[in-house]
C-alpha cells in the first residue's frame, strides 16, 4: 500500500495565523477563549478571530471585502500551506474541504443567502487557487476535520491523485450558538474538559489546512498510518453511552497501522467538556486498552471549532511529535470521568514517535487517525 505523508500545514485561530505561532502561544498556556458581549443575548465565553486582523492579513492576497469571514480564514490557511509545498497544483491534486456549518453567517449579513450553500463555499476556495478538480467537500458535523485526512489518504492510496490539500474551518455564528444553546450544552466559563467540575463546551472561530502527498519531503515527514470510522447510530446528538463507534474506530485504525495500543505514544481527545462526550470517551480508550497513553484536549485553548476541530488539534499533534513535548491539557483539575486515563497535566518534554487523533459527533460519527513520525 501506497505511504502518505503531511508535508504541510497552517492554523488560523485567535492565538496566532501560522502553526508555529499557535504552538507557541499553546507551549505558553494561553488560551483564545475570552468573554464577549455581542455574539448572544448574554455575555458568553467563545473563542473569536478578530475581525480587523483577519482583514488586515486577507488583504495583502485578495478583497477583503468580497469574501464571508470563513472564506478569508479558509483561503489565507491553505494559501500558507500551499506556500510551503514541493509539489504544484495539478490535474492529480485534490482539493477536501471539511466544514460543519460553512458559511452560515450568508443567511445574515451583506452576502446572497445562496453563499450558504457548501458548493459555494468550495467553488470560491476553488477559484482562488486555481484547482483543476472539483472539490469534494467532507460535512460529518464534528468529524469532518479529521475525517477529511482519512480521505485524502484513502483517494492517494487507491491512485486517485498524487496529492491533496485539506482545508476546514468553521466560525462562531448567532445560529450554532443558540443551537448549544437550547441543549443548555454552552458552558459558563472557559470548557474544563474531562474535569469533575466542567459545565459544557465553549466554541470558536478556526481554519487549518494541511498537505499530504504520496512523496515524502527532506525533513520531518509525518506519516498518516492508519485510520477507522464508524457510526454507532446511537442518537441524533447524545454519544454512545459505552463508547462502540470511537472504539471500533480506534480498533481499525491500530489494525490497519499494525501497531498495539502499547504503541501510542500521545492521544489528543476530542475532550468538549460535555457529561457525555468525555465519559464516552474514558470508556472507548479504556476499551481500548489505552488508558496508560498520555491524553490531552485542546478545547481549552481554541474551544470546540466544530468542522475545523479535528484537523487543528491533529496539527498540534504533529508539531508534538516534532518537538517530542506533550502539552497541558487546559482547565483539567480533578478528573471526572468513570474510568482512568492519563491526562496530560503539566507540559512535558519526552519521545514522542506514534500519536492517535480521535472525534466523535452528532449523528453517532467518530473517527480515529494514527500518525506516524518518520526520522530523516
Amino acid at each position: 500500500m501506497t505511504d502518505v505523508f503531511i508535508t504541510a500545514d497552517n492554523i488560523i485561530s485567535p492565538l496566532g495565523f501560522t502553526s508555529e505561532a499557535n504552538i507557541s502561544e499553546i507551549t505558553q498556556e494561553h488560551s483564545g477563549i475570552a468573554l464577549h458581549d455581542d455574539i448572544s443575548a448574554s455575555p458568553c465565553y467563545a473563542s473569536i478571530i478578530n475581525t480587523e486582523k483577519l482583514n488586515n492579513a486577507f488583504s495583502k492576497i485578495g478583497d477583503s471585502t468580497a469574501f464571508t469571514k470563513l472564506e478569508k480564514m479558509m483561503i489565507l490557511s491553505l494559501q500558507d500551506t500551499i506556500s510551503q509545498t514541493h509539489f504544484p497544483i495539478s490535474d492529480r491534486t485534490a482539493l477536501i474541504i471539511a466544514t460543519t456549518k460553512g458559511n452560515i453567517d450568508a443567511l445574515n449579513n451583506n452576502f446572497k443567502p445562496e453563499r450558504a450553500y457548501l458548493p459555494a463555499l468550495a467553488e470560491k476556495i476553488k477559484t482562488f487557487f486555481g484547482f483543476k478538480n472539483e472539490p469534494i467537500i467532507i460535512s460529518n458535523a464534528c468529524v469532518s476535520g479529521i475525517l477529511a485526512i482519512a480521505v485524502a489518504k484513502r483517494f492517494i492510496q487507491n491512485n486517485f491523485y498524487d496529492n491533496a490539500f485539506v482545508v476546514g474551518g468553521d466560525i462562531v455564528s448567532e445560529f450554532t450558538l443558540s443551537g448549544f444553546q437550547s441543549f443548555q450544552a454552552i458552558s459558563e466559563q472557559p470548557c474544563k474538559p474531562f474535569s469533575k467540575n466542567r459545565t459544557g463546551i465553549t466554541i470558536g472561530d478556526a481554519a487549518a489546512s494541511v498537505a499530504i502527498s504520496k512523496e515524502k519531503i527532506k525533513t520531518n515527514n509525518i506519516q498518516v498510518i492508519g485510520d477507522g470510522s464508524c457510526n454507532d447510530a446511537n442518537h441524533i446528538s447524545g454519544p454512545s453511552r459505552t463508547g462502540e463507534g470511537l472504539y471500533l474506530s480506534i480498533l481499525s485504525a491500530l489494525k490497519e497501522a499494525k501497531i498495539t495500543p502499547e504503541s501510542v505514544d500521545y492521544i489528543s481527545a476530542h475532550g468538549t467538556a460535555t457529561m457525555f462526550n468525555d465519559e464516552m470517551e474514558a470508556i472507548a480508550f479504556n476499551r481500548a486498552k489505552l488508558e496508560k497513553a498520555p491524553l490531552n484536549s485542546l478545547k481549552g485553548y481554541y474551544g470546540h471549532t466544530l468542522g475545523a476541530s479535528g484537523l487543528l488539534e491533529a496539527i498540534v499533534g504533529f508539531h508534538s511529535m516534532k518537538n517530542n513535548t506533550l502539552y497541558t491539557s487546559l482547565g483539567i483539575d480533578e478528573l471526572g470521568v468513570s474510568m482512568p486515563i492519563n491526562i496530560i497535566k503539566k507540559q512535558t518534554k519526552t519521545e514522542i514517535n506514534t500519536f492517535l487523533k480521535t472525534a466523535s459527533g452528532f449523528g453517532g460519527c467518530n473517527t480515529a487517525v494514527l500518525f506516524k513520525k518518520i526520522k530523516s
